[in-house]
């Protein structure tokens, strides 16, 4: 099923609620004018309020576990809006509450 094309300006957080951010965008491929994000690009997470008990225990990083199967960007699969990743280290996962909505892929 066809999904909308991640982008570095989408609003992603961890489950928690901790805001998530591309360390890497495309400086080529752009979706409705903003950098398109791909699969080997590291989120980083702040704000996680996640605690253990009394330990803080904050999603830190995040990696996209799911991506596109047919769409690539430099040879990299691009991540859409229902692409899948794991935070560390929690190992739970990132939500994306909303992307552009022009370009889809599958």
């Amino acid at each position: 099923m066809a999904a909308y094309l991640l982008t570095a300006n989408a609003t992603v957080q961890c489950v928690h609620g901790g805001s998530a951010s591309p360390t890497n965008r495309s400086a080529r491929v752009k979706a409705n004018g903003e950098p398109i994000v791909t699969q080997s690009s590291t989120y980083t997470v702040s704000g996680c309020p996640y605690t253990v008990g009394p330990v803080y225990m904050p999603c830190v990083t995040a990696q996209w576990t799911t991506a596109a199967q047919r769409i690539r960007a430099g040879g990299e699969p691009v991540l859409l809006q229902d692409s899948q990743a794991t935070t560390t280290p929690n190992g739970t996962g990132l939500t994306v509450a909303s992307t552009q909505t022009r370009v889809k892929g599958a």
